[in-house]
């Protein structure tokens, strides 16, 4: 899914960052309810439970029903597109539904890939992009790796703010949703054996201008952990960071971001590379390590549905949303 570029660091900066959230932390809870705070918005977030996190692992689970192994070629990687296709049917019908075929030269040989893309059309001028991969690792073909937390909780996720702006669409900037293919690598992990998805998918938009309307890419990759800790992605975009720790305020789930930091080879890479604004929101430390699991769960058998959580892909939808409404108001 993710190559860690370096170890995952504590810097002496982050000793004064968390002083001050603290202090914001501290400032919200002494204000009464209704209270304003500098922004003249109304304390706390009025986004908790718009997308309920028991349905994303609901979802999550009948996506490993439908499509457990989902390595491109495979069978089940056409089960887990039709399933995809089939939560958009609304949005197709409206022509806010594009199919993004391409084929991608693979040490495996030529595949064939596709992205979707989703647009809940907004009033403002732009487009914030909610980002993930779907399908499963090609290398771990062999056994019994089924991805829940890497890949179908985060395209379940998608699938369910999806429902969200269904029937509430956007009153900002338009939100587009982006399940991308061919993340991980067929071989081994690589500059030119990763990504495909979205290195193909970012230089379109470039050559057809579409990367200017992009307020924002926000990636969801690894949120599902029933011990939910988001990284401190250090090449992220920093006001975006920054908007996310703020996010963690606002929502109440200071405890599940930012208590390590480092740098992550994933799928935020090619649209940071054009200067788009972008964060990766991600969980890298996933289950115990133990000698016989140096990684945890990550790319084993043990990513199953059992090793995540309602409450945590709670946490992780409402600070997405809290993003959204972050974004517009800048």
């Amino acid at each position: 899914m993710i190559r860690v570029l370096g170890s995952l660091l504590r810097s002496e900066g982050r000793v004064a960052r968390r002083a001050g959230l603290l202090l914001a932390i501290a400032f919200c809870a002494a204000l009464p309810a209704g209270a304003k705070n500098q922004g003249g918005q109304a304390a706390g977030s009025p986004v908790a439970g718009q997308v309920s996190g028991q349905a994303i692992y609901t979802l999550t689970q009948q996506f490993l029903t439908v499509a457990p192994k989902r390595f491109n070629g495979s069978p089940g990687h056409l089960a887990a597109e039709q399933f995809i296709k089939d939560q958009f049917k609304p949005e197709a019908a409206k022509g806010n539904f594009e199919t993004d075929a391409f084929t991608a030269s693979t040490p495996a040989g030529p595949q064939s890939m596709r992205n979707y893309i989703v647009r809940y059309p907004g009033k403002k001028d732009g487009a914030i992009v909610l980002l993930t991969h779907y399908e499963t690792n090609y290398p771990l073909k062999d056994i019994n790796f089924v991805g829940a937390n890497d890949g179908a909780c985060t395209s379940a996720l998608l699938i369910e703010i999806g429902k969200y702006f269904r029937a509430h669409p956007p009153q900002g900037y338009s939100v587009w949703l982006v399940f991308d293919d061919g993340e991980e690598a067929v071989k081994e992990w690589s500059d030119t054996d990763s990504l495909y998805g979205t290195k193909h998918l970012a230089a379109k938009w470039q050559r057809d201008g579409t990367i200017e309307k992009v307020k924002a890419v926000l990636l969801a990759d690894m949120i599902g952990d029933k011990d939910l800790n988001i990284l401190e992605e250090t090449q992220s975009t920093p006001w975006l960071t920054d908007l996310l720790r703020q996010a963690a305020v606002n929502t109440h789930h200071t405890a599940n971001v930012f208590k390590t930091e480092g740098a992550e080879e994933d799928d935020h890479l090619p649209f940071l590379k054009r200067g788009v604004p972008t964060i990766d929101i991600i969980d890298v430390d996933y289950g115990p390590k133990t000698q016989a699991l140096p990684d945890g769960y990550h790319h084993t058998a043990q990513d199953t549905i059992n090793n995540i959580s309602a409450k945590s892909l709670q946490v992780s939808a409402d600070l997405f949303m809290e993003m959204i409404r972050l974004i517009n108001q800048k």
